[in-house]
C-alpha cells in the first residue's frame, strides 16, 4: 500500500513505524504537521491509500479525515482520552497501560477503534517508557490496524458499544500542567519526588526554583545515603547535582533555564554545567565502580562481572556523549579491560545505546567549533580503544536506539546484539557532517561499500531486522525491554564458555595486524577528521545552524525532501 505518515516530529516512534512498514513492502512517505494547507497538499500529491499518525499534537483537518481513513496512534488504553496519557500513567503509578489505534473523527480520541494492545509500565522515566514498552505496543497495534485495513473486510468498532470492550469506560484526562508536577521539597518523600521527575524527564521537565532562579529539572534518581536540609543541593557527581528530600535525596542529571519573555529558546544541559558560577562549593561524590546489592544511587557508568563476562554499562541522557563523558567511559573501559574476562559487553540494559557527540554541550560552549573538535576526538579515542582490543571479545548490546557516532561506536565491537525494537540511524548527513568514529573502516567491512554509501546517503532509519539482513548487526534479540539485559547476560555467558571463543580471540589479533598492515587505523581517522575539521571551523557550514535548530527544537518550515520521497525499499543481499 501507499501510506502517508503524518507526524508533529520525526521522533523515535515515527521512525520505527516508518521503517517497519517499509520493511513489509509498503511505500511510506512522511509529512510533518506544519499546517493544514501543507497537509492537504501532501494528501493531494501522494494520494495515499491510508494515512497513519504515529505522533500528532494537532488535529487532522476534517476534509482530510472525512475523505481518507486516518489512523491515530493514542498512547493509552481503550477508553483513555486526552493529551497527557503517559504523564497520567506515570503519575498514578499504573502498572499496566496500552496503545490504541483510532480512526480520526470530530471528537478527539473518540473515533472508531482499529486496534488496541496492552503493555506493562515498569518504574522507569516517561521517555524510556515511550521509546520501549509503548513503542512496542504501538508498532504491534499499527501493524494490526494496517493489516485489517488492507483486508478490506474489517469493520472498526465504535468506542461506545459493549462489543468493543465491556469494561472500558471513557476517561477524558486533562492536560498535565506544571501545577501537577510541582515538587514540595518540605513534604514530598523521595519516592514522590522521583516519580514526578520521571514523569517529565525529557519534556517538559519539572519547573522549580533553584538558587533563586527558575529551572526545569530533567531526570531523577533516588539516593540512599546522602542527607541534607530538604531542598538544598548537597553534592555533585559527573555533572549531576544531588538535592536533599525529607527522607533522603535525589540525583538530577540535567537542568534547563526557564525561557525569558522574548528571549531565545533554552535547552537542557548537565546540571553542573547549566548552573555554572551559581553553584556553591559542593563535594564531588564518586560512584562505586561496582554497585553493591541493595544500594540505590545514580551513575551513568557502571561495571559488574559474572564469571568470565564483564558488563560495562552506560546510560547517558538522550544518548548524547560529551567530551567529559567520553573520557570517563574510556577510563572505565580501560579498567574493565584490566579484568580477567574473555567477553566484555558494552551498553545499558535498556533504552538508548548512544547518539554520538553531545550537541547541547557543544552549543553552550564559548567556542562551539573547538568543543565540537574535542568531542569528536574523544569519541574517536574511545572507538580506537575498542578496535585495538585484541585479548577478549567485545559485544555491543543495543537495548535501544543508536544513531550517528553512537551507531558507529557499536560497530567497533566484534559482535553487535540488538533488541528487536531498536532503530538505527547509521549516518551523519542530516547534521551536515561527514562523520568520524572510524566509520569509513567499520561500516564498509560489515555491509560492503555500496550499502555503506546507501545508508549514509539516504539518511533513513533502519530496523533491527533490516540491520541484521544487511550485516549491520549480528544478532537480533527478540525480547521485551525488561528482559533484554537477562537475555544478553545468558547469551554472553554461553559465548564466554564456547570452545571456539579462545580461538576467535587469537584470530582477532591476527586479523587486526593484517588490516593495520594494509591500511593503518590512523589513516581512516586522519581522513575523517580532516573533513570534520573543515566543517567545524567554517562559520558558514550548515552544521552550525542545523545544530542550533536541533538543540533548540526549532520547528522546520517544511518537511525534509528525503522524508517526502519516503521509501519503497527493494531488498538487497547486503553483507560483507
Amino acid at each position: 500500500m501507499d501510506i502517508l505518515l503524518v507526524a508533529s516530529a520525526f521522533n523515535s516512534l515515527t521512525q520505527r513505524v516508518f521503517a517497519e512498514l517499509g520493511d513489509r513492502g509498503h511505500t511510506v512517505r512522511v509529512e510533518l504537521a506544519l499546517g493544514d494547507e501543507a497537509l492537504r497538499e501532501a494528501v493531494r500529491r501522494t494520494a495515499p491509500d491510508l494515512v497513519v499518525a504515529p505522533m500528532l499534537k494537532t488535529a487532522i483537518p476534517a476534509d482530510i479525515w472525512s475523505s481518507h481513513v486516518c489512523l491515530i496512534v493514542h498512547p493509552g488504553p481503550l477508553g483513555d482520552r486526552g493529551p497527557s496519557s503517559l504523564d497520567w500513567a506515570v503519575h498514578t503509578g499504573a502498572t499496566d497501560w496500552g496503545v490504541t489505534v483510532l480512526q480520526a473523527a470530530r471528537e478527539m480520541d473518540g473515533g472508531d477503534v482499529w486496534a488496541t494492545v496492552p503493555c506493562p509500565v515498569p518504574a522507569v522515566a516517561k521517555s524510556d517508557l515511550y521509546r520501549n514498552e509503548i513503542a512496542d505496543a504501538a508498532l504491534e497495534a499499527v501493524l494490526l490496524a494496517v493489516e485489517r485495513f488492507a483486508s478490506g473486510t474489517y469493520v472498526p468498532q465504535p468506542q461506545d458499544t459493549p462489543e468493543t470492550e465491556p469494561e472500558a469506560v471513557a476517561c477524558v484526562r486533562p492536560y498535565f500542567d506544571q501545577s501537577l508536577r510541582r515538587v514540595d521539597w518540605t513534604s514530598d518523600p523521595t519516592e514522590t519526588v522521583v516519580r514526578k521527575l520521571r514523569g517529565a524527564d525529557s519534556q517538559p521537565g519539572v519547573l522549580d526554583e533553584l538558587l533563586e532562579e527558575e529551572w526545569y529539572l530533567h531526570g531523577g534518581h533516588a539516593e540512599d545515603s546522602l542527607r541534607g536540609r530538604p531542598g538544598e543541593l548537597i553534592a555533585t557527581r559527573y555533572g549531576a547535582v544531588c538535592r536533599a528530600t525529607v527522607d533522603g535525596a535525589v540525583w538530577i542529571p540535567e537542568l534547563r533555564p526557564r525561557r525569558k519573555e522574548g528571549g531565545p529558546a533554552t535547552f537542557k544541559l548537565p546540571a553542573v554545567l547549566a548552573l555554572g558560577d551559581r553553584l556553591p562549593a559542593l563535594p564531588e561524590i564518586a560512584a562505586p565502580w561496582e554497585l553493591p546489592d541493595g544500594r540505590r544511587t545514580w551513575s551513568d557508568i557502571r561495571y559488574r562481572e559474572a564469571g568470565a563476562v564483564g558488563f560495562l554499562s552506560f546510560a547517558f541522557a538522550g544518548g548524547a556523549m560529551s567530551t567529559e563523558q567520553c573520557g570517563r567511559l574510556l577510563t572505565a573501559y580501560r579498567s574493565a579491560c584490566s579484568r580477567p574476562t574473555s567477553v566484555l559487553v558494552l551498553g545499558g540494559s535498556r533504552d538508548f545505546f548512544s547518539n554520538g557527540i553531545h550537541l547541547n554541550v557543544i552549543e553552550a560552549a564559548d567556542d562551539p567549533a573547538r568543543e565540537s573538535w574535542e568531542n569528536i576526538n574523544a569519541m574517536d579515542d574511545l572507538v580506537e580503544a575498542l578496535l585495538t582490543t585484541t585479548d577478549r571479545l567485545l559485544v555491543s548490546a543495543l537495548a535501544g536506539n543508536a544513531a550517528a557516532g553512537g551507531a558507529m561506536l557499536a560497530l567497533a565491537a566484534d559482535e553487535v546484539w540488538c533488541r528487536s525494537g531498536a532503530v538505527l540511524n547509521p549516518h551523519y548527513r542530516l547534521m551536515g557532517l561527514y562523520g568520524s568514529e572510524y566509520w569509513t573502516y567499520t561500516l564498509p567491512r560489515r555491509v560492503g561499500d555500496e550499502e555503506a554509501q546507501r545508508l549514509t546517503r539516504r539518511a533513513l532509519p533502519v530496523t533491527a531486522a533490516r540491520a541484521h539482513e544487511i550485516g549491520l548487526v549480528d544478532v537480533v534479540v527478540d525480547s521485551t525491554p525488561q528482559d533484554f539485559g537477562a537475555v544478553v547476560a545468558a547469551r554472553a555467558a554461553r559465548l564466554a564458555s564456547a570452545p571456539a571463543t579462545r580461538r576467535r580471540i587469537g584470530e582477532k589479533k591476527a586479523a587486526r595486524e593484517r588490516d593495520e598492515a594494509v591500511a593503518p587505523l590512523s589513516m581512516y581517522r586522519e581522513r575523517e577528521l580532516a573533513e570534520m575539521h573543515s566543517t567545524f571551523f567554517d562559520p558558514g557550514a550548515p552544521y552550525h545552524a542545523l545544530r542550533a535548530a536541533f538543540v533548540r527544537k526549532t520547528k522546520p518550515t517544511s518537511t525534509p525532501r528525503h522524508l517526502k520521497e519516503g521509501t519503497s525499499r527493494v531488498r538487497t543481499s547486503g553483507g560483507a
